[in-house]
């Protein structure tokens, strides 16, 4: 029934428009609520709206992701599940284990899903070889944001390309006055800052042996070591503010020119696009420095869940379909700061990052410098990635907590492997 569902409902989206095609009502579990986020989510809702399906969001107020997939999972183990979810990395596996996920496979062979994504991108859809989630963007996370006009105050003639050339670019920048480096205190964020430096400390093959395969050998050697004391480093460079600073007001500080740099993912190019800025210009874009041979990614992917209504079916049919169509993974990507998941999408609307992040996605996918994000859910199991989490954070907060103490906790992760 499914099948012929899929079948039938994409040979009428692509030839006749879906014009007879009954409404239905999608609800989606997502975090995109800032300004280049939401405003394409607006984008994804005029899509729908436009083929007559409705779309209803989830809402879980308070406590972040945490909160949400704790009443998600009440939801859907009560029968009551939504459409979709944005669910990334070993998360989706875990969800399918449960045996709660649609199986996507009729329409993945319709539409020659294995054909238009990469191997890497269609490995984290699938649950035992079959489908159970759509991809909509590949996103960028070792990326360098810097302000022009501060740089050029502060005579820092180019963005850093090591680590040496950022802290004497940093130390430029604190004595014109400006923060040197803008920073949100939050768990995931010291992660995500700390993975980028890691891999400029260690290269890929030390990222993937101490985050992605928890040897405890590369959690608690020399490069480790090293990769902790350039950490705290850092940190001098941060103002006194950046506790619980969420991450896009601390991109807010480097479009208004209060700081210099930022070491987030390329979700931050929405907020820059958004406030009328356009890299090589306001801003620019670079790898963190010493990671322009690797690519760490994340994905923003939509777990698709059963449901039991034949009409709320065909509405996450023609979500499924719209995500994966051309016209919207322009579109959305060209609003959201990523790029496309589906390969061969035309390029030619995007800016000069984004045409970066491809090729460098390409050339690294080669490399084996293609690495997933331990900081936005990629890499490990949710109960890795709080233990790594936590050490981190608490280095970062509390000086009195010694480098040693922080490998010994950080070792301890490879008995979740």
């Amino acid at each position: 029934m499914l099948k012929a569902f899929c079948h039938g409902m994409l040979a009428c989206a692509g030839v006749l428009g879906c014009a007879g095609v009954a409404a239905g009502e999608v609800e989606v579990l997502h975090f995109w609520t800032s300004g280049g986020e939401a405003k394409s989510v607006v984008e994804l809702k005029a899509t729908m709206a436009a083929r007559g399906h409705t779309w209803k969001d989830f809402i879980v107020v308070g406590g972040g992701g945490q909160n949400a997939m704790a009443v998600l999972r009440q939801r859907v183990l009560a029968g009551n599940a939504p459409a979709a979810a944005t669910i990334k990395g070993p998360a989706i596996q875990e969800w399918a284990e449960l045996n709660v996920l649609t199986n996507l496979d009729a329409m993945a062979s319709f539409e020659k899903w294995d054909e238009v994504l990469p191997k890497v991108i269609a490995d984290h859809m699938k649950y035992k070889g079959h489908y159970v989630a759509v991809p909509v963007n590949v996103h960028r996370v070792n990326w360098l944001w810097a302000n022009t006009a501060v740089l050029e105050k502060a005579g820092v003639s180019a963005p850093p390309s090591n680590l040496d050339e950022f802290f004497a670019a940093a130390e430029k920048i604190k004595a014109a006055g400006y923060i040197p480096l803008a920073h949100g205190g939050q768990p995931w964020q010291d992660f995500t800052l700390f993975e980028s430096l890691a891999l400029g400390v260690g290269g890929a093959d030390f990222y993937k042996n101490a985050f992605v395969k928890l040897n405890p050998s590369a959690l608690a050697g020399s490069e480790m070591r090293k990769s902790l004391e350039i950490f705290r480093r850092v940190k001098a460079y941060t103002d006194d503010q950046s506790p619980g600073r969420d991450w896009n007001v601390a991109t807010d500080m480097v479009i208004k020119g209060k700081a210099g740099f930022q070491f987030m993912g390329d979700w931050a190019k929405g907020e820059f696009l958004v406030a009328g800025q356009q890299p090589g210009r306001e801003f620019t874009c670079s790898a963190a420095p010493g990671t322009a041979n690797a690519y760490s990614y994340v994905l923003d992917t939509f777990a698709m869940f059963q449901l039991k209504g034949w009409e709320a079916q065909k509405a996450q049919g023609y979500l499924a379909y719209v995500l994966m169509g051309q016209d919207f993974q322009e579109k959305f990507n060209l609003r959201k700061g990523s790029i496309p998941a589906r390969l061969h999408t035309n390029l030619d609307k995007f800016d000069d990052c984004a045409k970066t992040s491809s090729r460098d996605f390409a050339a690294t996918s080669k490399t084996g410098a293609l690495l997933p994000s331990v900081a936005i859910d990629m890499a490990v199991s949710s109960a890795a990635q709080a233990v790594l989490r936590a050490a981190v954070s608490d280095f970062w907060n509390h000086d009195r907590v010694s480098v040693h103490d922080t490998l010994v906790k950080l070792a301890s992760v490879a008995k979740l492997r």
